[in-house]
């Protein structure tokens, strides 16, 4: 962690909504005034989209799994250098991979492939992360640890799986039998690399749907937000001002000591009501040890 160099994550599974937080997080960015160094987690995979299905395919010859939330098709080791570099220095390098034929046209290239590597911005006042591994930890890396404010987006896993169905289907134009397949796959990935993430978190925001989703396989649709609780857990924050947010948000109820119940109606509410006075101590932090290393430099 930096207080000169703060780096603020949010992190979910495919399909579980890091996209919609995002642009929460963005938001207040903008109301306050921040500015902000982007960070997309799909960068640091390790395969271009053909090289991951040659990859996959050998896997499969050979009895073995592979997907995009394990080690083997990520560099958690590059990923961790970022966030340690950036927090001791504000400096560092990005790419994008380009899922899209949309996000591929401005680089002329196609998609599932990845732009060059460029420096990041040096006069950003905070990094955001937004991707699978924001809080990913291993024998050989921690990216947690260099983390200032960790944000979990963890929608059950039946909400999960529809979400992932109806956009891989309807945004990427894989077909629901290809998803389905990809889902197998990455189960043991997602359970020794994506769960454990959410007991480091300093937030989780998890939906839970107020309708039937027994069989995600099957569904139609995405349950609305309105027809959802988001369930908010805060781990290691000190002072939340839990009766202010209860007063604020109508509906919202306490179900532990450490979580918030709300309507999901009221989920973008929440997010402001409860990260803005949590990203605005970061920046404070930030500007007080900017002041104190320039009063130490005069000397």
């Amino acid at each position: 962690m930096s207080a000169k160099h703060p780096i603020i994550a949010v992190t979910g599974s495919s399909g579980a909504g890091t996209t919609t937080t995002g642009q929460a997080v963005r938001h207040i960015f903008r109301s306050l005034d921040v500015s902000a160094a982007f960070v997309e987690g799909d960068s640091f995979h390790r395969y271009s989209r053909p090289e991951m299905d040659l990859a996959i395919r050998k896997a499969q010859e050979q009895g073995k799994h592979i997907s995009y939330f394990g080690a083997e098709a990520n560099d958690f080791e590059r990923l961790q250098e970022l966030f340690r570099t950036y927090a001791k220095t504000g400096r560092g390098q990005v790419r994008r991979y380009l899922h899209t034929f949309d996000d591929a046209v401005p680089y002329n290239q196609m998609p599932g492939t990845f732009t060059p590597w460029e420096d990041l911005p040096e006069d950003a006042d905070a990094l955001f992360y937004e991707g699978l591994h924001g809080g990913v930890a291993g024998q050989d890396y921690d990216v947690a640890k260099h983390v200032d404010l960790l944000i979990g987006m963890v929608p059950i896993v039946n909400l999960e799986w529809i979400q992932k169905l109806i956009r891989d289907t309807q945004d990427r134009g894989h077909s629901r039998e290809a998803v389905t397949t990809s889902i197998v796959r990455s189960m043991e990935d997602y359970i020794h690399h994506i769960v454990p993430q959410f007991s480091r978190t300093h937030i989780n925001f998890q939906r839970v749907p107020t309708v039937d989703t027994s069989n995600p396989f099957s569904a139609k649709d995405i349950p609305s937000l309105d027809e959802s609780f988001v369930v908010i857990r805060f781990r290691g924050i000190k002072n939340v001002d839990f009766p202010y947010y209860l007063q604020m948000i109508e509906g919202a109820f306490m179900s532990r000591t450490n979580t918030l119940v709300v309507p999901g109606g009221k989920m973008a509410l929440a997010m402001e009501l409860i990260l803005t006075p949590l990203i605005e101590q970061i920046i404070e932090r930030k500007l007080k040890a900017r002041t104190q290393l320039d009063w130490i430099s005069s000397k």
